[in-house]
């Protein structure tokens, strides 16, 4: 039975240094699945490993089916053993020494579940993650995304009411990630388990999440579907981690309907998106992707000339830098073709939609 989880105002304060996690709430209603996206060290994984019982956190809650199993100011804390919990973890931590079905009926011996059952159920996930004509082998004999099945196969197949999962694609080759990627949602939306599954990939995080949740330095910058979090980044950091890797510097001149004027110098103006209220006079960073840019289309407010200064091809796709107000910027453009020369002048255009301007608070620490 999926049960929803609850996590409020949690904290995680290591000896020394800023704070591991600082007060993050959010909730996954049952069946969901969020993913906690982020860079090394923002805080996902001490979160997932707080719901897990595998770190004590230190205040907030956590509550999973209603039931409290952390809460440090009232001395709860429920052992991981006893939260009914799946995990899969970066590692395949597979039982090297046993057969495919070996390592998945093993948590069913500990649940006083009769063999005829036991063998049913293991007969049931093994044919949802593919791998029913594998039960038998020795599970060495298998390759890194099978492994991952089975560790997979094995973390539900009890049933557990809430599955934690820490980059478990991590580890697979590119090919092999980008299918079990797609699988692994098919595979927990059929079983319609609740899910909170940790990446720094923004791709994974897209496909794989029903919602995702931004993290940067402990806190949770922003939680929303995978439209929202890609089409209007709460803060500069969530753009650019989501890819809007191209900034432009300025002064917004005037605003109104959720747009605004911005003064890039020389005389040069964008029309851009407000994704949070500005004042006429406040400097700001505009963001925006290397896809949101076309070239040798012009057409809209924001329509100019540019000069392409590089080009790399990558057989799908075409990056292109452009020399655009003096500022290099980068511009991505699919189909097996190159369609411009280094060196050319040429129309580009950008819709306002896509020019997304946040105040200018001073440059991102690295991550």
């Amino acid at each position: 039975m999926s049960a929803t989880l609850a996590v409020s105002d949690l904290r995680k304060q290591f000896d020394i240094g800023r704070p591991a996690i600082d007060g993050i709430s959010f909730d996954v209603p049952a069946g969901e699945i969020v993913v906690l996206l982020g860079p090394s060290g923002c805080g996902k994984t001490t979160t997932l490993r707080c719901v897990a019982g595998l770190e004590h956190p230190s205040g907030g809650s956590i509550s999973i089916a209603g039931r409290i199993v952390s809460a440090p100011a009232q001395g709860i804390l429920v052992p991981p053993r006893l939260r009914n919990l799946g995990m899969v973890f970066q590692s395949y931590a597979v039982w090297p020494h046993m057969t495919v079905r070996q390592n998945v009926v093993y948590p069913l011996k500990h649940r006083n579940i009769g063999r005829a059952d036991a063998t049913g159920k293991v007969d049931e996930v093994l044919a949802l993650v593919g791998l029913s004509e594998y039960a038998e082998r020795p599970v060495v004999s298998l390759s890194g995304g099978q492994m991952q099945r089975v560790a997979l196969a094995r973390s539900i197949v009890y049933r557990p009411q809430l599955l934690l999962l820490d980059e478990p694609l991590s580890n697979l080759d590119a090919k092999l990630r980008l299918r079990l990627r797609d699988d692994l949602r098919r595979i927990l939306k059929q079983t319609g388990m609740t899910a909170l599954y940790v990446t720094h990939d923004q791709a994974e995080a897209v496909v794989i999440g029903d919602r995702i949740g931004v993290m940067r330095d402990g806190r949770l910058l922003q939680m929303g579907t995978p439209d929202e979090i890609y089409n209007r980044p709460a803060d500069l950091f969530v753009a650019n981690f989501t890819g809007a890797t191209n900034e432009l510097t300025g002064t917004l001149v005037q605003s109104g309907g959720g747009f605004g004027v911005v003064d890039l110098g020389a005389g040069k103006r964008v029309d851009a998106a407000l994704l949070h209220p500005l004042a006429a006079g406040e400097k700001v960073r505009v963001a925006l992707r290397p896809e949101s840019i076309t070239i040798g289309k012009p057409g809209g407010p924001n329509s100019f000339q540019a000069r392409v200064v590089d080009r790399r091809y990558q057989g799908t796709q075409t990056t292109y830098d452009i020399d655009l107000f003096g500022r290099r910027l980068e511009v991505l453009e699919l189909g097996t073709a190159t369609r411009h020369e280094v060196g050319i002048e040429a129309p580009v255009s950008i819709a306002r939609e896509a020019l997304w301007a946040y105040r200018d608070e001073g440059p991102l620490a690295s991550e």
